[in-house]
């Protein structure tokens, strides 16, 4: 038993990453309260002819806790239920309006000296309570140096695991805009306005004189672009999944459900300081044919199964996004080894191309030379997305950040310039439904000023890293050779 909780310790034992974020400020090591002020200065700049308004999240039903939504969270780092920013580009100021009482703080987790000095502990200029929101947007519309512009949000909030609401150029753009009004604007029993699209109305009905403008986008080009505090952000949430994915690969067997293993993937997230970055997605068997699926994991896995498992970690609002793809039994056959190989050749070069100064577009370049020199015939459509991906956008496929198809306002395609701290997902897909595998090898990759950094360092990624690796036993067989499983 000593032997066994020895084992455990090595196995299980947290790698004291909540240590980095709970000292020095409530942001802990990564964020400083400067961090937020450079962001609104930086937002007020571009809207000098008015304020913006910026709506916190209402504290959800049912038991869950509090999630900030991420544009509040970008400019404020503020956790705190119903509260409102204001940004005065005229006047170079912001304002915090909440109210909460120390008592209902410490009921949700919200550290006692935001609520006790407030203004010392944000940055923010100016701190009021929420009731008194109203009154201020009144106060402004009637100076005779009124404001002549109100901005605020058209498009609707991001909240926890949403995949991104409004990037140009992401294949999810609009997905919960378009959601919302499918379930209420244009349902013909319904017919409400998004939330967002309500607030707008009553701004408009309220101050007839004033100019409604949306600043969706130009938040959004702020958040294309991460900070030194971001990517670390995502360096971290990127040695959480790491882990996850490892303690998931290690443990997977014949005669494992899958659902054992989606479990082990959330809880080592959990266990780290970590939440899930979005559902766990995991193919196996004739699950390969959906390309995509999370729908409850539900397959014993048998001997010759080939798995894809797409996960990722959420640490401090940042996300990462890996996908690995490996047999179930840990000994790749010739055909599996094949298109292994063909695609990990891709995303070498595709990580050995990227750096700043050169666009998507020359990546796939480089790409397509090496499939052609392989004797790939890229009109064959079981090649479509390895040439939708890696070939036209040299495998991007989306931004990464706070939502894990993250927002950006504009894109130029596949002819984007690569800058430093401009980070995303390559991506690259080689499925076979047809013969119920498929191979899916995805980085969250960081423009650095000479490169790129990959987040997913340590991940076992060669064919002989992967076999050398499942050969030994992980968390679920450890704990079933004890009986304590």
């Amino acid at each position: 038993m000593r032997k066994l909780l020895s084992i455990l310790f090595v196995v299980l034992l947290p790698c004291s990453l909540m240590s980095q974020v709970r000292t020095g400020n409530i942001w802990g090591s990564l964020f400083e309260k400067s961090d937020f002020a450079a962001r609104r200065m930086q937002f007020m700049q571009k809207i000098s002819d008015g304020i913006a308004v910026i709506r916190g999240a209402t504290r959800a039903p049912g038991g869950f806790g509090f999630d900030q939504n991420n544009d509040f969270f970008y400019f404020t780092g503020v956790a705190i239920p119903d509260a409102v920013l204001i940004m005065d580009g005229t006047r170079r100021e912001s304002l915090l309006f909440f109210t909460l009482t120390e008592k209902e703080a410490e009921g949700e987790g919200i550290p006692l000296e935001l609520v006790r000095k407030p203004e010392e502990v944000t940055g923010i200029e100016r701190i009021l309570a929420r009731d008194r929101f109203s009154s201020y947007l009144f106060y402004l519309s009637g100076l005779s140096m009124q404001p002549g512009v109100f901005y605020a949000k058209f498009w609707p909030e991001e909240l926890g695991r949403v995949s991104g609401s409004g990037a140009e150029f992401n294949f999810l753009y609009g997905a919960e805009f378009n959601f919302l009004q499918k379930s209420m604007t244009l349902e013909p029993w319904d017919g409400r306005l998004t939330p967002e699209l309500q607030f707008v109305k009553q701004l408009k009905e309220k101050f007839p004189q004033v100019t409604i403008k949306d600043c969706s986008s130009l938040i959004w080009n702020l958040r294309k672009i991460k900070s030194p505090s971001e990517i670390e952000a995502m360096r971290i949430a990127g040695q959480i999944a790491v882990k996850a994915h490892k303690a998931v690969m290690q443990s997977t067997r014949p005669e494992i459900n899958e659902r054992e293993l989606a479990a082990l993937f959330e809880y080592v997230c959990k266990k780290e300081g970590a939440d899930l970055a979005y559902g766990i997605e995991m193919l196996s068997g004739k699950n390969h044919e959906y390309g995509r699926f999370n729908g409850g994991y539900d397959r014993v896995l048998k001997n010759g199964d080939f798995l894809i498992l797409d996960g990722g970690a959420d640490y401090c609002h940042y996300k990462v996004d890996f996908s690995t793809s490996f047999p179930a039994n840990g000994k790749f056959t010739p055909r599996q080894k094949e298109l292994y190989e063909l695609a990990y050749a891709v995303r070498d070069i595709c990580l050995r191309t990227y750096r700043p100064g050169i666009t998507l577009a020359d990546v796939g370049k480089k790409v397509e030379e090496f499939l052609i020199k392989r004797g790939i015939d890229l009109s064959d459509p079981a090649y479509l997305l390895l040439k939708n991906v890696a070939v036209r956008w040299g495998g991007y496929n989306h931004p990464v950040g706070m939502t894990v198809h993250d927002v950006m306002g504009s894109m130029s395609g596949p002819e984007e310039v690569l800058k430093p701290g401009f980070v995303f997902a390559c991506d690259i897909m080689i499925p076979r439904p047809a013969e119920e595998m498929g191979i899916r090898l995805e980085d969250t990759v960081v423009i650095t000023k000479d490169g790129c950094e990959v987040l997913a360092a340590g991940l076992p990624r060669t064919v002989e890293e992967i076999e050398a690796f499942m050969d030994k036993a992980g968390m679920i067989q450890i704990l079933k050779k004890a009986d304590r499983y």
